[in-house]
């Protein structure tokens, strides 16, 4: 808090951790432990999941199995429902947030990772824990009541000033596609305020501010694909009217503004201050995520990303499979973290290698509807509901 509290002597005192940050990255152990994430256990369950269904290979399918068990152990304590946060104190403007508090943007997460496994095999262990993740998202998380059908939620159990965008689109997205999966109808009209202030808060060149407090209104790559993520899984599980002009408008913006003259991800098109890198790993996570979402739909948008994907490949994966974290103003940070974002481009990679398949109209392999599982079967038993969506 003391940087966001005297901001002159906070850049003197973090100045030390920058400086590794820029030039020596795997200096950063120096400063905090080796620690699982729930939301890079959650990305990288979904990868397994898409490519148990792709191949029809058990292995994949008990890789998923093992990271929805992490998870169920990383629920955050002290809640009567399934919830999960960051596993260390989180030190933010409006306050710190402490190690094992629920996020709004973290549990989303885990909800698609259960709801991608019980696609595969039904078992009800996995949808009794998204039906208390849904209920603990429209629960405990409390709202900012902007207007008469308006509302931004709180990050967190705690925050009632929510104002974060992509916060309130991560909620929007989980209630609207469990209202269908879970048969609850009453999440529909919680989710529907906070998309209203998603669609509400769009600029009128198509672009999201990080949050519409009037401090933080820089706009960024991912965070930008966070929310145009959300608004399309929201358009294509309900088909909401709303979703379409927003996501062609900030495509638009997107294609514009945040990519470099190579089309290749660039961090911001209005950056919050100085920034010590040229571009980072987690662009491309989301650009790819984004992507295969939207896959067919906008050609400047495939094009970014068929180019991101081939500059990915050229540059950017190590001889151990691994990736580069961001490329520094000079030189490379080789150092690869589950966070951020070898995780997410894994789950990104798997998910447009299952929509190549999509497109090409090729079924994922037959023998995932036969094999057999601790759960029940692979697919013979999968709820008719959920075997319809794609989330």
């Amino acid at each position: 808090m003391f940087y966001y509290q005297r901001p002159k002597l906070g850049v003197a005192a973090v100045a030390p951790m920058i400086l590794f940050e820029a030039f020596i990255p795997s200096a950063r152990q120096m400063f905090w432990k080796r620690q699982r994430f729930p939301i890079a256990d959650a990305h990288y369950a979904m990868g397994f999941a898409l490519l148990a269904e792709l191949t029809g290979d058990r292995g994949y399918y008990d890789r998923a199995v093992h990271f929805l068990e992490m998870l169920e152990e990383a629920r955050c304590p002290g809640y009567q429902l399934y919830g999960w946060g960051y596993p260390f104190d989180w030190v933010t403007r409006t306050g710190i947030m402490s190690n094992g508090t629920p996020l709004i943007t973290t549990t989303p997460y885990a909800y698609e990772a259960f709801s991608y496994v019980y696609r595969i095999d039904g078992n009800r262990r996995w949808l009794d824990v998204m039906a208390s993740t849904a209920e603990h998202a429209a629960r405990d998380f409390p709202d900012r009541v902007l207007g008469s059908n308006i509302a931004a939620v709180g990050y967190n159990p705690f925050d009632h000033n929510g104002c974060v965008v992509n916060a309130s689109a991560y909620r929007a997205f989980l209630l609207l596609t469990a209202a269908g999966q879970l048969g609850r109808p009453d999440y529909r009209e919680i989710a529907e305020r906070n998309l209203n202030f998603v669609l509400d808060s769009q600029q009128p060149d198509g672009s999201w501010f990080y949050a519409m407090d009037g401090v933080r209104n820089f706009v960024d790559h991912f965070h930008t694909c966070f929310v145009l993520k959300a608004l399309a899984k929201i358009e294509q599980s309900t088909r909401h009217a709303g979703c379409g002009e927003a996501i062609e408008r900030g495509v638009e913006y997107y294609v514009q503004n945040l990519f470099d003259e190579r089309g290749l991800p660039r961090p911001f098109s209005r950056a919050p201050r100085l920034t010590v890198y040229k571009q980072e790993l987690y662009d491309y996570a989301e650009c790819i995520n984004l992507g295969a979402l939207l896959r067919g739909r906008f050609k400047e948008l495939d094009e970014r990303v068929n180019a991101t994907l081939a500059d990915l490949f050229a540059r950017w994966q190590k001889p151990d499979g691994s990736f580069r974290s961001r490329r520094l103003l000079l030189g490379w940070d080789n150092v690869p973290m589950h966070r951020w974002a070898q995780a997410q481009l894994f789950r990104g990679l798997c998910f447009m290698q299952f929509t190549l398949q999509e497109v090409k109209g090729i079924e994922p392999d037959p023998a995932a509807r036969t094999k057999q599982n601790p759960g029940g079967r692979w697919a013979e038993e999968r709820s008719p509901a959920m075997a319809a969506q794609r989330l």
